[in-house]
Formats: structure tokens, sequence, C-alpha cells
């Protein structure tokens, strides 16, 4: 294992759980807007040093990873950064969808889609009164990116069950499942009501769905 290979998931560590700290209120509020965009920095290291295997499908990560940094740091400004913020995470989503279809063709198998279909419109149905009117559309096109990409992710693992991969297929699966874990939680502390220690869950599952993703690409080697 590289030098890098070792101290990067620290790196992670230590700057989420400042971060999340700053977030929920146990450290300084300026603290959020050092560290909310170095941790997600610190995941495009992970999967800069990685190679992909194939070319476009580490370009798509890495500019998927590059949105979802965009996306971090418009919603330092919760109100003011919504809008902006869930633009740059759908473009992330739609990203990552262009680097899943490069290896496994789009919807292979019906039963991902289907799962993730019913637990999208599960979860908007219970938020939908609280959204308000302006903003019904955005969310609506955000939900079927978001729930598009976690099942590709899941069609990927399935497709690579039998071949070399297979690990790093299934922590792509939980990627595309943490990422809609998290979601879930943001709009269900914003759109029905303030959840507890909300940031706590909401940045800890995000930061673990991008690591997975980053994580799916396929090691470089070094000589």
């Amino acid at each position: 294992m590289s030098r890098g290979a070792r101290w990067l998931p620290l790196a992670v560590m230590l700057s989420a759980a400042v971060a999340i700290g700053s977030a929920i209120g146990a450290g300084p509020a300026e603290c959020l807007f050092i560290f909310k965009p170095l941790t997600t920095l610190l995941v495009v290291a992970h999967a800069w040093r990685r190679d992909g295997g194939v070319p476009l499908v580490r370009r798509w990560v890495l500019v998927g990873l590059l949105f979802s940094l965009g996306g971090d740091v418009a919603l330092l400004w919760p109100q003011q950064g919504f809008l902006p913020g869930l633009v740059s995470f759908l473009l992330a989503h739609l990203s990552y969808l262009m680097a899943f279809t490069r290896t496994t063709r789009f919807a292979a198998r019906a039963w991902p889609f289907a799962a993730y279909a019913l637990v999208a419109g599960g979860i908007l149905s219970q938020l939908w009164p609280g959204v308000p009117a302006a903003l019904r559309v955005p969310v609506v096109a955000y939900v079927l990116c978001l729930a598009a990409m976690a099942a590709q992710a899941a069609v990927v693992w399935r497709a690579s069950a039998h071949n070399g991969s297979a690990r790093r297929a299934a922590l792509l699966a939980w990627g595309g499942a943490l990422f809609v874990c998290s979601d879930a939680l943001l709009a269900t502390n914003k759109f029905h009501g303030a959840l507890p220690l909300a940031s706590l869950w909401i940045l800890t599952t995000y930061w673990a769905a991008q690591w997975c993703i980053a994580s799916w690409l396929k090691p470089r080697e070094f000589g």
C-alpha cells in the first residue's frame, strides 16, 4: 500500500469530523467553510490516484465529484444556495451515471430501478406537502436522477458479481444507497421537520457515499 493510500482515509475522517462538529455546534462555525469543501477535495484526491481501468470512467467520476464540491460550497448558505446546490448535485448524479454506463448498459437489470423507484416515490410522497411550489419541478428532476444513479450502481454491482471487480462494485452499490439515505435525511430535515443532529447523519452518509463511489475506480499500479 502506498503512503497516499494510508493517509487519505485518515485525512478524510479527520476533516469530516471537524466539519461535522462545526455543523452541529461543537466547534467554531467558521471551520465548516474550510473543512466541508476540504473533505470532498480529499475524496477527489482519492479518486485522482486511481485509474478506473477505463479513462472515461475515471473522468466522469472526477467530474461528478467536482460538481459535488460545487454543491457543497453552495449549501454552506442553506437558503440562498439550495437551488444552485440542487442543480450541482443533479449534474453530479448525471456524471456518475455516465461513468457507470461506460462499463454496464443502462438499466441492464430492471429490479434495481423498480426498487429505487418505490423508495424514491415513497419518500417523495411523504415530503411533497412541504416542498414549495417553486421547487417542485427541480426536486422531482433531482429525485429521478438520484434514483437512477443509485439503481445503475446496483446494476453494475450485480453485473460484476463474478469477476475481479466484485468487491469494488459492491462498494459502488453501497455508495448509491448511502447517497439516497443522505439526501432523504436532508430533504426530511428541510421539508418535513428538523431532525436531531441532522448534519451528523446527513454528512456522515454523504461522505461515506462519495468515498465508496471513488473507491469503485480501479487502483492505479505504482511501480
